[in-house]
């Protein structure tokens, strides 16, 4: 059974972690390894791969349930664990790995984060502490095409979350790197671009600034502030190098070939290692590492052949890796380039030889840029054209200049040579100054790409093919009718009757989306927070990516849950209407009588009078959207004394066939006259599930399904879809029903809201 063969065999059995929906049965398990290791037994060769296949996908599954157990075992009540920790921000927020759980050694690879108080003594990373704690199962905002918390947090294993209520200091000694580090971001301080020397050489992105983040990421550089296979991969090579060099001091007898490329690995381990064996770094190690294997046992294999091997370590030394998309863009830029250049080789002509490098650099480029967008659209919803002039000078600046004056500051740093070392910090700093410079410059040519031409990403790869298979001359009907085909969103299409509201997952707050012919409006904005909002993070790229272009947005009042995302959805769409109680400048009113049309449904205000003297909760605008047949009220924030004061003229306008909880579902609002006069027969609640007030309240719950509305949430949910057509409707939970995962599930206990 060759090497290569059984690469493949792995990729393909870890692979299904992606899509599983759930994990199987103990017992299931126990049936595949028997499966596997009979099958693996026997003389037939395709038998022997089916069986491997199986182990190696138990060997993925068990992974997974490795990685799942705690958070079912370890979060029922108290638990008094040993921890190390691994990163603080020097207050309240720590991050460490359980080292034993009641004085039993915990053998599983399991990452905490603690928040909210503060430890007795002075802490940094590599100390031990003996602490009492009340954990958390991870749970994350969830909505499609939205990024995901939880499948992210299980790649990294950071799967619990909590407070301690004791902790005792057993180790008080900081690891080597946590002392390093400390000295090495006290040296930088002084340094403008500091933040980002720490980002390139230690891996320490929390510093960045959210501006300079920002402005990568909109010029295709952003990859360039990781700790990337190519830092790593360049630092071992300078180490081959200096390596190979001493080697010609050494009489003939004791130079030996393999003593440099070793060098080199164990250089890179080491700089893993400073970086905190992050999982890129690590991920790199262990790509070398095969590498290093293959060139020592003299294997010459074909650039494919040597890809899937270094996957398939990979994934074997950790199956969840498959969940990493930082393992996917590294992963598929480099097939992208063995494709490239195989495929499509760029010409040898003899009149450019004096700039073949650049032609070189431009070449590459411009396969990165086309045959790394269905990635690039699928996780970020777009992709940068100016990348391709940004990478062609920041590529080689960054590699060549700014990272190997960045590794001798490292070094110099632990030596006594304080003049040195400041020059060289003082020259990183000013590559890095003309770097950021030059970047500004450029225009933004960030391109963002809706759901609709997702498919459309892969057609270089399509044409590659095609061209060097000359399907054009082979196969012309099929070409005719794939070009037809991608013409498919610009087709007209006929109108549709049905509309369906969109309950999104923003947490502890309020945003949904009324859609109705491609055209959008909203009610209320989600939450903000220092330095952000839902609007920036979920909304607008929600919005974008469903191809919706809201007219306006109806707020039901101005606490920062339901309001906090309004500035940025205006700054993205100016010409957006608002409409509101507030009786603000520029704000169109939403008082009780109001009534208007929109996209053929009828839009009414129930509440509040426009004289009334309250503010706050009980001043939410409440509005019912009616088809004529089927409806949605949207009651805000409003509590039990406008319920009443609402039902006690209007009650029978307020009938409905789905409501929105009010007040996340609080106790002190969904009064029994509401539920009972709305006759409803959906209840959408809008939270978050480790909320301070503990909403939804259970005595709510009960109230709706008593009076027989189906309850759904968004904690347990996600993003909640209701679509109405004539006489019925339906809906859609992108927890269970749109993007049923075995990592989007709800762990722990079943009715734990915090």
């Amino acid at each position: 059974m060759g090497i290569p063969a059984l690469s493949i065999c792995a990729i393909l059995a870890i692979t299904p972690l992606l899509w599983l929906p759930e994990l199987p049965s103990r017992h299931l398990v126990w049936i595949m390894i028997v499966g596997g290791v009979v099958l693996a037994a026997r003389r037939n060769v395709q038998l022997k791969y089916v069986g491997m296949g199986v182990l190696f996908c138990v060997w993925g599954i068990l992974a997974a349930q490795e990685s799942v157990w705690p958070m079912a075992h370890l979060t029922a009540g108290a638990v008094r664990a040993e921890v190390e920790i691994t990163a603080t921000d020097g207050r309240t927020l720590l991050q460490g790995n359980i080292l034993s759980v009641d004085g039993q050694r915990w053998w599983a690879s399991t990452g905490v984060t603690l928040y909210g108080n503060d430890l007795p003594q002075n802490v940094c990373a590599g100390q031990r502490w003996a602490m009492t704690l009340r954990l958390r199962p991870v749970h994350g905002e969830l909505n499609d095409g939205g990024y995901d918390a939880q499948r992210s947090a299980l790649a990294q294993h950071q799967t619990l979350s909590g407070r301690f209520t004791h902790a005792e200091r057993v180790d008080g000694r900081c690891s080597l790197r946590a002392q390093y580090l400390m000295s090495l971001r006290n040296r930088l301080s002084a340094y403008q671009w500091g933040a980002v020397i720490l980002g390139l050489g230690m891996g320490e992105r929390l510093d960045v600034p959210r501006e300079i983040k920002d402005l990568m990421r909109e010029t295709g550089t952003l990859h360039l502030m990781a700790i990337s296979g190519l830092h790593i991969a360049l630092a071992a090579s300078i180490v081959w190098l200096l390596a190979r060099g001493f080697q010609f001091l050494l009489p003939a007898h004791r130079i030996h070939w393999q003593i440099p490329l070793l060098a080199g690995l164990a250089f890179a381990a080491f700089y893993a290692w400073l970086t905190g064996l992050q999982p890129p770094a690590m991920r790199t190690v262990i790509a070398l590492a095969v590498l290093a294997t293959l060139r020592i046992t003299a294997r010459q294999w074909s650039p494919w052949q040597v890809w899937f091997c270094c996957i398939a370590a990979i994934l074997l030394s950790d199956p969840l890796a498959v969940l990493s998309q930082s393992l996917a863009l590294s992963g598929f830029a480099v097939a992208a380039l063995i494709f490239w250049f195989q495929w499509l080789p760029l010409p040898h002509w003899h009149r450019v030889r004096r700039i073949r490098p650049l032609l070189n650099l431009v070449y590459l480029q411009v396969g990165m840029l086309l045959l790394l967008m269905p990635l690039q659209v699928l996780i970020f919803h777009g992709f940068s054209l100016s990348s391709l002039i940004a990478n062609l000078f920041a590529v080689p600046l960054v590699t060549f200049v700014s990272v190997p004056l960045i590794l001798l500051g490292m070094l110099l740093h632990l030596l006594p040579l304080a003049a040195v070392e400041s020059a060289v910090w003082f020259a990183a700093d000013k590559s890095l100054a003309g770097l950021f410079w030059l970047l500004m410059r450029l225009p933004d040519g960030w391109q963002n790409v809706d759901q609709r031409w997702q498919y459309l990403s892969l057609l270089p790869w399509l044409a590659i093919a095609g061209w060097r298979f000359r399907a054009w001359k082979i196969v012309p009907a099929v070409c005719l009718a794939g070009s037809v085909l991608l013409t498919y969103p610009l087709w007209q299409t006929t109108k549709s009757d049905s509309w369906t509201l969109h309950m999104l997952d923003v947490g502890q707050g309020l945003a949904m989306v009324i859609e109705r012919q491609g055209k959008a409006i909203l009610y209320d904005t989600g939450l903000a927070w220092p330095g952000g909002d839902s609007a920036q993070r979920l909304i607008i790229p929600w919005l974008r990516w469903h191809h919706l272009r809201p007219e306006g947005v109806i707020l039901s009042h101005d606490h920062l849950d339901h309001a906090g995302g309004l500035a940025s959805l205006k700054k993205a769409w100016p010409e957006m209407w608002i409409r509101s109680p507030l009786r603000q400048a520029g704000h169109r009113p939403c008082f009780r009588g109001q009534r208007w049309q929109w996209q053929g449904l009828t839009i009414t205000v129930h509440w509040p009078p426009e004289n009334y003297p309250s503010q706050g909760n009980n001043a939410s605008c409440v509005v019912k959207v009616d088809d004529g047949e089927q409806s949605v009220l949207l009651t805000g924030d409003i509590e039990a004394l406008a319920e009443q004061a609402m039902l006690s003229h209007y009650w029978r306008h307020l009938r409905t066939t789905l409501i929105q909880v009010p007040h996340h579902g609080s106790n002190t609002s969904s009064s029994l006259p509401l539920v009972q006069r709305a006759e409803g027969q959906i209840a959408l609640d809008s939270a978050a599930r480790y909320n301070a007030w503990h909403f939804p309240s259970a005595k709510v719950v009960r109230r709706y399904r008593k009076e027989g509305y189906l309850w759904h949430d968004t904690p347990h949910s996600g993003q909640i879809s209701v679509t109405f057509s004539q006489h019925h409707w339906q809906i859609r939970r992108l927890r269970e029903q749109i993007l049923p995962r075995w990592y989007h599930q709800w762990f722990g206990a079943p009715v734990d809201n915090g």
